[in-house]
C-alpha cells in the first residue's frame, strides 16, 4: 500500500456541531471516551499499511495539530508519517482554504511531491471501518479513474445525503446532492449487490484518485466542493466508479448524530465495536491508572482510565479520562468527556484563583440525563439536568441545547442546584 499518500480533510468550522467545536476543529472533538474523530480516519490507514498520511486543517486546529503530533510517530526505518498542512500563504495564493476541493487544490505540491500512484481522500469526521485495501482492488480491477465509497441507504436516508445513480457495471452515471424526495426515482441503482430495500447510493465522502485525473478534476479553480461540484463535473467527463461499503459508517454531522453513535459504543452489540482484534483504533498513549469505582451502580456503560466514581449510578453512558461523579449522582445516556488534568494541577484554571466554583467533574446528588458534558467542566452539586421543559434548541446560561441534546461547553461551568 506503500504506493497510496491518504488526505485526511479538517473539515470546516463546524458550526453544526457547536459548542463542542467552539474551541476546537471537528476532527479533534473527543468520542467514545478516550479517543479523537481524526484517530478513526487515521487508524483505518494505519491497519491497512497505509503509512503516508496527510491532515489538512484550517479552522481551530491548534488541539487537532496538538494531538497528531503527539500521537502519531513512526520508526526511523519506515517512510511513513502523519503530518499536519495548514492552510498557509504562499506568493502564488493569498487566500485561505474555500472549500473541500480548494483545500486539496492549495496542497497538491505537498501531496504530489510523494509521488503517489493513488490518492486517498478521507473525511476528518465519520466513523467506521473499512477496508482500505478492497478499496483499491476494485478501483483497479475497474480501471476507473476515480472511485468513490457508496453506501446502500433508505427513502428516507437519501435526502440527507449525495445520492448516485449506478449502473449495473458499477459505473456511477448520475449524481444528485441531497436530492429532496420527489425526484428520487430516477436515482435507483441496479446491480445484484444492492439491497432491495435500499436502492439508493449515499456517498461517504471518501474517494480515490489517480494523480492525473485529480489534477484534471481541479484545475477549475471555481470548483472549492468535492461533492457539490467536483464529482458531478467528473462524472460526466471521466470514469468515476462506485465502491459499494455496507458497513457502519456515521457521518458526525450534528449533535444529534455526535451523541447516538458514543451511546452505542457503550451498547452490548455496538455498531462499532472497539472490542475486535486486529483492527485497532489508536489514540495518543497515556500513562494514567484505571478507573476507581467504589458502590456504583453501572449499567451499559463505557468507563475509562484514571475516572473515579462513588456512590453514583451510570447507565448507558461514556465516561472519559479523568472524570469524576461524586455520591448520590445519576448519569442516565450521558457522553461525560471527562478531564485533561486533575483537580488542582497546574493546567487548572481555578486552582488557586479562590473563585467560589465548583469542583472539577460532576458534584454530589446530580441527575443528568441526555446530555454532552464537555471536558474539564464543573456542574455543581445538586443539579438538574433533564431538559424538563423538552426543548429542541436553546442558549443558557453555562449550557446549550442541540437536537434535544443538553451541552456542557469544554471548561464550562454549572453552578450549585442549577436546573434545567
Amino acid at each position: 500500500m506503500n504506493r497510496i499518500i491518504a488526505v485526511i480533510l479538517g473539515g470546516g468550522s463546524g458550526t453544526r456541531l457547536f459548542p463542542l467545536t467552539l474551541h476546537r476543529s471537528k476532527p479533534a472533538v473527543p468520542v467514545g471516551g478516550k479517543y479523537r474523530l481524526i484517530d478513526i480516519p487515521v487508524s483505518n490507514c494505519i491497519n491497512d499499511e497505509i503509512k503516508r498520511i496527510l491532515v489538512l486543517t484550517q479552522y481551530n486546529s491548534e488541539s487537532l495539530n496538538r494531538h497528531v503530533s503527539q500521537t502519531y510517530r513512526f520508526d526511523r526505518f519506515t517512510d511513513g508519517f502523519v503530518s499536519i498542512l495548514a492552510a498557509e500563504q504562499t506568493a502564488t495564493n493569498k487566500n485561505w482554504f474555500q472549500g473541500t476541493a480548494d483545500a486539496v487544490r492549495k496542497s497538491l505540491v505537498h501531496i504530489m511531491g510523494s509521488k503517489p500512484e493513488l490518492v486517498l481522500i478521507l473525511s476528518g469526521d465519520q466513523l467506521y471501518r473499512m477496508n482500505f485495501r478492497d478499496f483499491m482492488k476494485s478501483h483497479l480491477d475497474s480501471g476507473a479513474d476515480i472511485s468513490i465509497a457508496t453506501k446502500p441507504v433508505t427513502v428516507e436516508e437519501a435526502p440527507g445525503l449525495g445520492i448516485m445513480r449506478v449502473s449495473s457495471a458499477g459505473r456511477i452515471e448520475d449524481f444528485h446532492e441531497k436530492p429532496p424526495r420527489e425526484n428520487l426515482a430516477s436515482l435507483m441503482s441496479e446491480g445484484s449487490d444492492v439491497p432491495p430495500d435500499r436502492p439508493f447510493l449515499g456517498s461517504m465522502g471518501i474517494y480515490l484518485f489517480k494523480p492525473e485525473a485529480l489534477f484534471e478534476a481541479l484545475e477549475n479553480e471555481s470548483m472549492t466542493d468535492f461533492g457539490k461540484e467536483v464529482i458531478p463535473w467528473a462524472i460526466g467527463r471521466m470514469y468515476v466508479h462506485s465502491y459499494l461499503f455496507d458497513g457502519y459508517w456515521s457521518d458526525i454531522g450534528t449533535i444529534g448524530s455526535f451523541f447516538e453513535a458514543n451511546l452505542d459504543l457503550a451498547s452490548e452489540t455496538p455498531q462499532l465495536d472497539l472490542f475486535k482484534n486486529g483492527v485497532p483504533i489508536y489514540s495518543r498513549a497515556r500513562a494514567l491508572p484505571g478507573a476507581r469505582v467504589r458502590n456504583c451502580t453501572i449499567d451499559s456503560a463505557v468507563i475509562c482510565e484514571a475516572s473515579e466514581l462513588s456512590g453514583a449510578t451510570i447507565r448507558r453512558s461514556i465516561v472519559g479520562l479523568r472524570s469524576r461523579v461524586r455520591d448520590g449522582s445519576v448519569l442516565e445516556e450521558c457522553v461525560f468527556m471527562g478531564s485533561d488534568y486533575w483537580e488542582g494541577s497546574f493546567r487548572d484554571a481555578h486552582a488557586s484563583s479562590g473563585d467560589s466554583v465548583p469542583p472539577i467533574g460532576v458534584g454530589e446528588g446530580c441527575v443528568i440525563r441526555r446530555a454532552i458534558i464537555d471536558k474539564n467542566a464543573r456542574v455543581g452539586s445538586g443539579s438538574r439536568l433533564v431538559n424538563e421543559q423538552g426543548l429542541a434548541h436553546a442558549d443558557g446560561d453555562g449550557y446549550y441545547i442541540r437536537d434535544g441534546i443538553i451541552v456542557v461547553p469544554k471548561n464550562g461551568v454549572i453552578p450549585n442546584g442549577t436546573v434545567v
